[in-house]
């Protein structure tokens, strides 16, 4: 079994809530981050925005910028900042300057660019949970087996494992499927960062 500390020190799995009107990169993101142990809901505008601010409180907001009905990706943010508190992470197609400065104004916390390698999508969340005090110190267990993803340590039986930086990549990748089989398309994509998504 594979534990994951949350920012109140419970056992439950971070939760994001994904904002982005295409369904095959709605579904496919969503799908990657729930095999890595979060907990995940996925809308295709912001219609019910608050609803499921407060029904599934969410630790963090990854949000598009360009949908086909209802506010903007920027107006949505600075709702959810205002109403909810949380962290928002921009995942967009829209590359240039201004809107990557519109996201920062509206409160955004990150700026992701589509297409993107699903690592740096993770590295990102954890990086942003962590700035925001909903992820502190995030540590795997597997059996004998004790993954510290703050200081990038492994332990089994007692005894730190000597690993290369892909090593130690590739064994919290598989920590963090919770028992579930990882594809080696999955794996590439996740510890190497090949395949990225480019959902259009």
């Amino acid at each position: 079994m594979v534990a994951m500390s949350s920012p109140s020190g419970s056992s439950s799995s971070p939760r994001l809530l994904m904002i982005e009107d295409d369904r095959s990169a709605r579904e496919s993101v969503s799908a990657a981050l729930s095999q890595m142990g979060y907990s995940v809901l996925g809308r295709p505008t912001g219609e019910e925005l608050d609803e499921a601010l407060v029904s599934f409180r969410p630790d963090l907001a990854i949000i598009d910028i360009n949908l086909p009905s209802g506010p903007d990706g920027f107006a949505l943010a600075r709702h959810v900042r205002a109403s909810a508190g949380i962290p928002v992470l921009f995942l967009t197609a829209a590359d240039g300057l201004e809107s990557r400065l519109s996201g920062f104004e509206a409160g955004g916390d990150d700026y992701l660019v589509k297409p993107f390698a699903m690592a740096e999508l993770l590295a990102r969340i954890r990086a942003v949970l962590r700035r925001s005090g909903r992820l502190r110190s995030p540590v795997l267990e597997v059996r004998d087996l004790v993954i510290d993803e703050e200081a990038k340590t492994a332990v089994r039986a007692g005894q730190t494992l000597d690993l290369t930086p892909t090593e130690y990549e590739l064994l919290c990748a598989l920590a963090r499927s919770r028992g579930k089989s990882v594809s080696k398309a999955q794996l590439l994509s996740l510890v190497w960062g090949f395949d990225a998504y480019d959902p259009n």
